[in-house]
């Protein structure tokens, strides 16, 4: 079967997508939740309150996607296409997803949840998480450098195994980088 291309569409939450190539398209309260999304491409793309729980992401290609208030629980997104790999998130829950060991620098997590999200070994130079929350949220041998931690909470970061020179964090978050030496901290 041939690949289809589309290219400036908008897409509502009834419609059914075939694989192939989607640029500069929008998708408005769509379900891909337990969907096979491998091979497909989204390149300049606008996710609005989209589900893709739990969908499979073998291949993919993200470029320059925008995600906005999407719900997008468990998602491998170290399967995707690491060529131009990047996007942005805002509003949404990313609980229990995986970054491991991609390049993603200058991605923004805007008012997300990032809950038991693995970041390891994954290179987040100039990222930013703005007013996240990162509970149990896993940082090994991570890059983020100048990345920018200040609104966000709930986060461990332990500056001996991760790279995190010129970082940015808030004095209300210095707990999260000395969790590790079980001192008590207080304000």
């Amino acid at each position: 079967m041939q690949e289809i291309i589309m290219e400036d569409q908008t897409f509502d939450r009834s419609a059914s997508l075939r694989t192939g190539e989607y640029d500069n398209c929008i998708f408005n309260g769509c379900d891909f939740s337990e969907r096979d999304l491998s091979a497909f491409k989204f390149a300049d793309c606008t996710f609005n309150g989209c589900n893709f729980s739990l969908a499979k992401l073998n291949g993919t290609a993200l470029c320059d996607v925008q995600f906005k208030d999407c719900k997008m629980l468990g998602l491998r997104f170290d399967s995707c296409n690491p060529f131009g790999l990047s996007f942005s998130f805002d509003g949404c829950q990313l609980n229990h997803s995986s970054f491991y060991k991609t390049k993603i620098k200058k991605t923004v997590f805007n008012d997300s949840q990032l809950q038991e999200t693995d970041f390891a070994e994954a290179d987040l130079t100039n990222a930013v998480f703005d007013n996240c929350n990162l509970m149990n949220a896993v940082f090994d041998r991570t890059i983020l450098e100048k990345a920018d931690f200040r609104t966000s909470y709930n986060y461990t970061i332990d500056p001996e195994t991760n790279r995190i020179k010129k970082a940015k964090f808030s004095v209300s978050g210095i707990a999260g980088l000395l969790a590790k030496y079980d001192i008590d901290i207080e304000k």
